[in-house]
C-alpha cells in the first residue's frame, strides 16, 4: 500500500487516550507531501478523550490531577507537544525535592547515591535508616562476593527481584527497589523484566560483579535523573519533572481542540467493534460510525488491539494477549493543615514497601509538591495528599465501596504522618487495567507483536504496553507510529 498521505486518503485511530491524540496530531501537523492530506477520524469507548489523563476539583481545590500529576522530561516528547501547543508557558516544575520511605516504622528519607533504589554507595544506605544492621551487612557482602558463573543464560532478560537479591540482600530489594521500580508498574520486580525497565541492572548483573560498583561507576559518568540524589536529582534547569499549571487536563484539551480544527472528526463514547479487511481497505465499525480507511492506528489496551487484530495478525494477537494489566485507585485527601502533625518540607511524597498487607502502596504531598495548587486561594490552610492503592497482586480495593477504600487508606496515611482528624474533602478514581505489566521476556513479546503488526499492511499499534508506561514514552512512540504508517513503511522508527 503506498502512503496514506500521498492518497488523500483516511486513517481511523482506535483510542482516544494520550497515545492516539498523539498520532492523530502527528498526521495533521507534518508537513504535506504532494498529495492532499489524509483525513483522520479518532474513535474513542469513553465519553471523554485523554484516558488516564484526567484534573478535577477535591474540596475547594481545583487543577488536581486525578491521573498522572508529572512528566519525565530526559524524554522530551511531552514538553515538545506542550510547546508546539501554545502550552509552553505554562509548564511548571515541582516546588520540592526528594522522596521518602515508610520503613522500620518511621519515614525515612532515600538514600542518596542509588539508581532507582539500588545504592551504589553503602555510607548512604546505613545512614538512611531504611534497612536493619543486618540488611546494610548483607548489603556490603555485593562487595566482596565473587562474580557470578551466569553461563549460557548471560544474554537471557530477568526478573528485577532476582538480579538485587542475590546481591544486596532481600531487604534492599523489598524496601527500596520494588517500592521504586515496582511502584512506576504498580507490578512486583519478583517477575518485573530488566530489560524492559532497568537495562543499566541487567547489564551490571552480567559483568558478574558488584552491582553497586558496576552501577556507581556508570553514575559517575552519567546525569541520568534516575540516579537519586537524596531521593530526587536536585531541580536544577532544565527540571527533572514538569507539569501543566491547572492539571495536565489542559494537554488533552488543547490537542482536542486542535485536531478538530484542523479537521480531525473525534467520536467519544464509539467502542470499535470490529476491523475488517476490505479490499483495498480497513472497514472501522463502531457504535457511532462504520469508516472505511486506508490506514488504522490501534491506540487501545493491549487487550483490545488483541481483539481487533485476531482475524488478521494471529501472532501479534497472541503476545498482546500475554501482555495483564493492573488495576488500581488514586484517593486525593484534603486535610486542614492544623491537623497534619509532621512537617512536609523537604520532599514531594512517600513509598510503602509491601509489607505487612499493607493498603497504600505511595502517598504525594500535592500541595508541597505543587506551588499553583498551594497558592490558591483556598488551599492555604490545606494539606492535600494523594494515596496510591492497588498493584497487580493486591486489588482489595475492587471490592470495596469509595467510602471504605478513604476509611482504609486514611488510617495508614494518618499514622505516617501524624494526622489527628480526618479529611475534609476526598476523591476516588478508580483506574481499571491502567498499568501494563512489563514481565519477563517483555521485549521478546514487543519484538513478535512489532512483526506480526509489520506484515499487516496499514496497521500501526502504539500504547503504554509497548515501551513505557509515562506519558512522554505514549506521545514518542505515538508519533514514530503514526509518521513511519504514513510514510509507508514499518510501524516503528528503528532504535
Amino acid at each position: 500500500m503506498s502512503a496514506p498521505e500521498a492518497q488523500g486518503a483516511t486513517v481511523a485511530i482506535v483510542g482516544g487516550g494520550i497515545s492516539g491524540l498523539a498520532a492523530a496530531w502527528e498526521i495533521v501537523s507534518r508537513p504535506s507531501g504532494s498529495g492532499s492530506p489524509a483525513k483522520v477520524v479518532v474513535f474513542d469507548a469513553a465519553e471523554r478523550t485523554g484516558g488516564k489523563i484526567r484534573t478535577g476539583t477535591v474540596g475547594p481545590v481545583e487543577g488536581i490531577d486525578l491521573g498522572p500529576d508529572t512528566f519525565v522530561t530526559r524524554n522530551s516528547a511531552a514538553v515538545e507537544l506542550c510547546r508546539e501547543l501554545g502550552l509552553g508557558d505554562d509548564l511548571v516544575a515541582p516546588a520540592a525535592a526528594g522522596a521518602f520511605v515508610w520503613a522500620r516504622g518511621a519515614l525515612r528519607r532515600l538514600p542518596s547515591a542509588s539508581f532507582l533504589g539500588v545504592p551504589t554507595r553503602l555510607a548512604p544506605l546505613a545512614q538512611s535508616g531504611i534497612v536493619s544492621r543486618h540488611g546494610v551487612a548483607r548489603a556490603a557482602l555485593d562487595l566482596v562476593l565473587p562474580p557470578a558463573a551466569l553461563g549460557a543464560s548471560a544474554r537471557a532478560d530477568r526478573s528485577v527481584a532476582s538480579i538485587v537479591a542475590p546481591r544486596l540482600g532481600a531487604e534492599v530489594a523489598r524496601r527500596l527497589v520494588d517500592p521504586i521500580v515496582g511502584g512506576i508498574h504498580a507490578g512486583s520486580t519478583h517477575d518485573m523484566s530488566a530489560a524492559a525497565v532497568f537495562p543499566e541492572l541487567l547489564d551490571a548483573a552480567r559483568s558478574g560483579g558488584s552491582l553497586m560498583r558496576a552501577l556507581g561507576a556508570l553514575r559517575a559518568g552519567n546525569s541520568d535523573p534516575r540516579f537519586e540524589e537524596d531521593g530526587e536529582v536536585p531541580l536544577a534547569p532544565p527540571p527533572i519533572f514538569q507539569s501543566l499549571r491547572g492539571g495536565l487536563e489542559r494537554l488533552v484539551d488543547a490537542l482536542t481542540r486542535s485536531l478538530r480544527e484542523r479537521g480531525v472528526m473525534i467520536h467519544t463514547g464509539a467502542p470499535v467493534t470490529a476491523l475488517e479487511r476490505q479490499e483495498t481497505a480497513w472497514r472501522v465499525v463502531s457504535s457511532a460510525t462504520t469508516t472505511d480507511a486506508s490506514a488504522v492506528v490501534l491506540a487501545t489496551p493491549a487487550a483490545v488491539s488483541a481483539q481487533l487484530l485476531a482475524p488478521h495478525a494471529p501472532p501479534a494477537t497472541a503476545a498482546l494477549r500475554a501482555i495483564d494489566a493492573a488495576s488500581v485507585a488514586i484517593v486525593t485527601l484534603a486535610y486542614r493543615r492544623a491537623d497534619v502533625a509532621r512537617s512536609l518540607h523537604g520532599g514531594t511524597g512517600y513509598l510503602v514497601p509491601d509489607e505487612g498487607a499493607r493498603f497504600v502502596t505511595a502517598c504525594t504531598w500535592l500541595t508541597t509538591k505543587w506551588a499553583h495548587l498551594a497558592n490558591q486561594q483556598g488551599a492555604r490552610d490545606l494539606v492535600v495528599v494523594r494515596a496510591s492503592v492497588g498493584r497487580i497482586d493486591d486489588e482489595r480495593f475492587a471490592r470495596m465501596d469509595d467510602g471504605d477504600i478513604v476509611a482504609k487508606a486514611h488510617a495508614e496515611i494518618a499514622r505516617h504522618m501524624g494526622i489527628r482528624r480526618g479529611p475534609v474533602a476526598q476523591s476516588v478514581t478508580r483506574w481499571e487495567g491502567a498499568f501494563p505489566q512489563y514481565r519477563v521476556g517483555h521485549l521478546d513479546r514487543v519484538a513478535m507483536i512489532e512483526s506480526a503488526v509489520a506484515s499487516t499492511e496499514g496497521i500501526a499499534v502504539c500504547g503504554a504496553f509497548l515501551s513505557g508506561v509515562g506519558i512522554p514514552a505514549c506521545i514518542a512512540e505515538a508519533r514514530r507510529s503514526a509518521a513511519a504508517l504514513m510514510a509507508g513503511g514499518t510501524t516503528r522508527a528503528p532504535s
